[in-house]
């Protein structure tokens, strides 16, 4: 017997980020949104827990228990006193360390893949609650569709959006470490007084409404110059899908992905191209959002 789950990637619409806490965390107001470009997790019965991992960036996966989805397999059998003896294999194919959410996909993918394998008819506040030990945007992953995500991240209020939204995503070279991008984010507003983070009422009614080119104005990510600060040519990229007609662009979490939101399908594959042949970025993906969360297949 096995079970395999399917989990969205994520695009952060909007990233407001308050100063460092004293557990060196930060406040956020982070809008999520799920896209449509996906990691399938599947578990089976194994004598040990182990985990393997194929598609496009498989060799940049780890493959020990600090993998999320390890790490989520453990969490549960622990609450149920359950032996965590299975293997968890990840089908690859959110970018990996692209600021989309891809090792918090596969952690929570394995944590609902478990919980069906073993049935232990945890409900769906303690698979939240598990799923904020794992980090911050674990609990989103299982969720899906939109969210505003307070404190870091994890604390989640649903929100409702009107239609589709068209995204192409860049992926670029090498991976940008997210710690490392908060480091930068502090010495950049080192003895500035940094904001309490809210959430824009314009962007929460542009996905009320499905509203693209209202969302493109209020799209904001304050992560994005410490990102560009560690990855200069992030810029470039920006600039070519903005002139190939993306309506906004922006890093896309703690990057180094970058997000093109795009008037319509036609126009996202267009951009996408454009992108391609720009030799700005490794390769471009075109997504519709929002996405169901983690869904059992």
């Amino acid at each position: 017997m096995s079970v395999t789950v399917r989990v969205p990637a994520k695009v952060n619409v909007q990233l407001a980020v308050g100063g460092v806490r004293d557990d060196g965390y930060h406040d956020l107001a982070n809008v999520f949104l799920a896209v449509g470009l996906y990691d399938e997790i599947t578990v089976t019965p194994a004598e040990s827990l182990t985990v393997t991992c194929t598609g496009p960036g498989a060799d940049q996966v780890p493959l020990d228990r600090t993998n999320l989805a390890a790490r989520a397999a453990e969490l549960l059998a622990a609450r149920y006193g359950i032996d965590p003896a299975v293997h968890v294999h990840i089908d690859k194919d959110i970018p990996v360390a692209g600021g989309m959410a891809g090792g918090s996909a596969d952690g929570a993918g394995a944590l609902l893949a478990c919980d069906a394998l073993w049935s232990t008819g945890a409900s769906r506040e303690e698979l939240l609650g598990i799923c904020a030990e794992l980090g911050s945007d674990v609990p989103f992953s299982l969720v899906g569709g939109a969210a505003l995500g307070t404190g870091r991240g994890e604390r989640l209020t649903e929100l409702p959006v009107g239609g589709a939204f068209h995204w192409v995503f860049a992926v670029a070279e090498g991976g940008l470490s997210t710690p490392a991008v908060y480091r930068e984010f502090d010495r950049l507003n080192e003895g500035v007084d940094v904001p309490v983070p809210v959430a824009s009422p314009l962007l929460l009614d542009a996905l009320r409404t499905g509203d693209a080119g209202a969302l493109a104005g209020a799209l904001v990510n304050d992560l994005q110059p410490a990102a560009l600060s560690l990855r200069p040519s992030l810029a470039d990229t920006l600039r070519t899908g903005t002139d190939a007609g993306a309506l906004a662009a922006l890093v896309s979490g703690s990057g180094p992905t970058t997000a093109f939101l795009a008037k319509d399908a036609e126009s996202a594959a267009r951009i996408s191209e454009v992108l391609i042949a720009s030799s700005t970025c490794r390769t471009a993906r075109v997504a519709e959002a929002p996405a169901r969360g983690a869904t059992i297949l």
